[in-house]
C-alpha cells in the first residue's frame, strides 16, 4: 500500500466523514419515503379540490433542494453538510 493510501486509511477526517455519509444515505432513504407521500398527498388535493396545496408546494420543492444538496454531498460534489448539519432550504415554488 503506498503511504498516501495509509495516511488516508488513517485519517480522522476521512472516518468521520465516513460516518457522516452513512448517516446521509439513511436520511435520503426516509427522504425518499416523504417525497413519495408528498406526490400522493398532493395529487389527492388536486384530485378532491382542483388545484394544488401551496404548503404542499412549499415543501415538495424544499425537499426536492434537501436531496439535491444531499445528493451532492453523498457523492463529493460539495464539502457543505446539508440539514441537519445545516439550515433547511427555503425555496419558493416556481
Amino acid at each position: 500500500m503506498s503511504d498516501n493510501v495509509k495516511e488516508n486509511i488513517k485519517s480522522p477526517a476521512t472516518w468521520s466523514r465516513a460516518l457522516i455519509m452513512l448517516l446521509f444515505v439513511f436520511i435520503y432513504q426516509v427522504a425518499e419515503i416523504v417525497l413519495a407521500a408528498v406526490v400522493v398527498l398532493q395529487l389527492l388535493v388536486v384530485i378532491f379540490s382542483g388545484e394544488p396545496n401551496v404548503r404542499l408546494l412549499r415543501f415538495g420543492q424544499d425537499l426536492g433542494t434537501f436531496i439535491y444538496q444531499t445528493v451532492r454531498f453523498l457523492t463529493y460534489n460539495s464539502e457543505d453538510r446539508p440539514f441537519p448539519f445545516g439550515d433547511w432550504p427555503q425555496a419558493t415554488p416556481g
